[in-house]
């Protein structure tokens, strides 16, 4: 099948790569040129695991192109996809700006059937919003003797982990296509599921519902899971405080299979282009309804406070003032496996303690290019504070003479360090791990002050509760 993608970010490249996997013939379209030039190059713009080889055996094998013609892309494919930016508005809001511009330059091209899908992350009733666009550009051309040619709006939301994208596109758990019931819809969701036959061998896979459903489906499956992560760091907050050790009660949570023990680790909150993103646009659309969700207001607002509790446990063995203090952290990007940056809660720690006169030694495994970019536009309103950080070579290079280590990130290479030489490193054995990366009386037995989420039992007695 020919296949168009307008957008080259997360999303579209992955879905494009895939889908060019599957068989398919796949052109992505983007306006930023040196995107483009660069994709082209054969180099990718974001860290994936396996995105790079895999596009270049699409590439190589002539199932893979990359251009800046959107003709070209229009007249290319029988299925186009729209998969660009969605940023959050100051209100919480969703800024359909790129897709609408999109939808209007497909209808400005087009001249024979489309099936018009969103893959963007997009409000409840978006579909309905693109097709009366799309429409109305079409009203407007000139057909002359031709009739205009008919179109169906799809929508397809992604479910795509980063750090598993491909593997998550590849072996869906589910596929959902919103689709309506004209004979234009109909034929639409014929090809859908022509599209993603492939996926459902010995177990089907699509689940076919009405595009409102749709579009609400992946804003409220991002939501519980956000809700459980804010939920399970509340549990590990109250279980310092009660001498709980909080990793035995989620194992013992998760054993059950009405739970399940998926998102149920404490840490320093959630972060990323999805959850905080998503949180906020489905509370926008309760406010609009007249409907405060309170429960995602709750999450949201746990969430903040979560990103400053490393600072706050660092706070209570070196007091408030860290003028004079320099730190090691560990993980910049907001998970592991990729360099993402957006919304990571490494931002807002480094902040805090720049903010209280600390300097900084930091290190993450591939996001330290895209952490210099971030950094530099937080503290546009403090530039100097960027002279406080220094980005080291390696995990050992950035604890060397730091009076405490803190962890932001979970990546795999921190999980076993050679706890001797890293010991040596600090200045005070002290570590504050915000992903519960090790065992606490291990840690403790190797002569490290060590504390954790959830997991200070130890720390000093307790007052009965009873």
């Amino acid at each position: 099948m020919n296949l168009t993608i307008f957008g080259v970010g997360y999303v579209g490249l992955v879905t494009g790569v895939c889908l060019a996997e599957l068989g398919n013939d796949v052109v992505c379209v983007d306006t930023d040129a040196r995107k483009i030039a660069t994709l082209q190059r054969g180099d990718v713009p974001i860290h994936e695991p396996g995105l790079k080889e895999l596009m270049a055996g699409n590439c190589h094998a002539g199932r893979l192109a990359f251009s800046t013609d959107l003709a070209k892309g229009v007249a290319h494919g029988e299925v186009l996809f729209i998969a660009v930016g969605t940023p959050s508005t100051d209100d919480g809001g969703t800024d359909m700006a790129q897709v609408f511009g999109v939808a209007r330059a497909i209808a400005a091209h087009m001249d024979a059937f489309k099936v018009i899908v969103n893959k963007s992350t997009v409000p409840v009733g978006s579909g309905e919003a693109v097709h009366e666009a799309i429409a109305e550009v079409l009203a407007q051309r000139l057909w002359h003797a031709a009739p205009a040619p008919g179109f169906a709006v799809v929508s397809n939301p992604e479910f795509l982990k980063e750090g598993s994208a491909i593997d998550d596109f590849m072996r869906p758990d589910r596929i959902i296509v919103g689709v309506g019931d004209s004979p234009e819809e109909r034929r639409a969701g014929a090809l859908m599921r022509e599209l993603y036959r492939p996926f459902s061998h010995g177990h089907e896979r699509l689940m076919c519902m009405d595009r409102r459903s749709a579009e609400f489906t992946k804003y409220a499956a991002n939501a519980m899971l956000a809700v459980r992560i804010s939920f399970m760091n509340e549990m590990a907050n109250l279980a310092d405080r009660l001498g709980v050790d909080i990793e035995p009660v989620r194992v013992g949570m998760g054993a059950d299979p009405r739970i399940g023990d998926s998102f149920l680790y404490p840490g320093i909150g959630y972060g990323g282009s999805c959850f905080p993103k998503d949180v906020a646009a489905l509370r926008h659309m309760g406010l609009g309804m007249g409907l405060p969700l309170r429960v995602l207001q709750a999450a949201a607002q746990v969430n903040d406070g979560q990103r400053r509790l490393l600072v706050d446990k660092l706070a209570q063995r070196l007091g408030n003032d860290f003028a004079g203090r320099r730190f090691a952290l560990w993980g910049l990007a907001f998970k592991p496996n990729t360099d993402d940056m957006r919304e990571a809660p490494s931002r807002v720690l480094i902040r805090e303690l720049l903010a209280r006169g600390a300097a900084l030694q930091v290190f993450d495994p591939v996001a330290m290019l895209e952490a210099r970019r971030c950094l530099a536009e937080d503290m546009r309103d403090h530039p100097e504070w960027l002279d406080r950080i220094h980005y080291a070579e390696s995990p050992l290079g950035a604890a060397h003479g730091a009076d405490a280590l803190l962890i932001a990130t979970e990546w795999q290479e921190f999980c076993s360090p050679n706890f001797e030489a890293l010991r040596m490193a600090l200045k005070r054995p002290l570590v504050v791990d915000g992903r519960n990366l090790y065992e606490p009386r291990a840690m403790r037995t190797l002569g490290f002050d060590y504390l954790a989420v959830g997991r200070n039992t130890v720390d000093e007695p307790r007052t009965a509760t009873l």
